[in-house]
């Protein structure tokens, strides 16, 4: 049986659905569930023919000039950057598992752009919610499990910064120890 490799994702997007608007950033840590980091992924890419940002994301975009820099550097084709994204996934020494938070935000354009541009996903339906995760763990309602509400523990130096690689490897080490505290238990 191959071991489980979490990999923690993190995309930036200039909307809120794949399709109508694009993925801008994408970043991955793998991680090993004893809390190693075996490999990194991260790439910008060019926008969608004919899509557009939404108003409202690009207006958030607009009060984040670092981040938005940092996303629209050296971007690629999408085709080009999800093959490459499938090659690294499929060559980890494992079984690829999709953490995210929000996992359904991620997912939804990580799989979109995987199944549009490669045809085959290695996560195939399934993604792994940090936030619900805390949730069934900490035995408390879903509103009460949000970055905010989680031991000082698991969060370690968690300041996001909305740049896609950055913001999965701080995901990846709170997931990582919520794991641990979980298998501990």
């Amino acid at each position: 049986m191959k071991i489980e490799i979490y990999i923690s994702t993190d995309i930036e997007a200039d909307g809120p659905i794949p399709g109508p608007h694009s993925m801008l950033s994408i970043g991955s840590a793998a991680y090993t569930a004893d809390k190693q980091l075996i490999s990194t992924f991260t790439a910008n890419l060019e926008t969608l023919p004919g899509a557009e940002g939404h108003p409202k994301t690009m207006s958030w975009w607009s009060e984040q000039p670092d981040a938005w820099a940092a996303c629209r550097a050296n971007a690629h084709p999408p085709g080009e950057v999800m093959q490459s994204y499938y090659s690294w996934l499929v060559g980890l020494p494992g079984k690829p598992i999709f953490v995210g938070y929000p996992a359904t935000y991620d997912f939804m354009f990580v799989y979109w752009y995987l199944m549009h541009f490669v045809g085959d996903s290695p996560f195939k339906h399934s993604a792994l919610d940090i936030r619900s995760y805390a949730m069934a763990y900490l035995k408390q309602n879903y509103s009460d499990s949000g970055k905010d509400d989680l031991p000082a523990a698991w969060l370690g130096n968690l300041t996001l910064a909305h740049v896609a690689l950055d913001d999965a490897i701080q995901q990846g080490e709170l997931f990582c120890n919520l794991l641990q505290a979980n298998l501990k238990r």
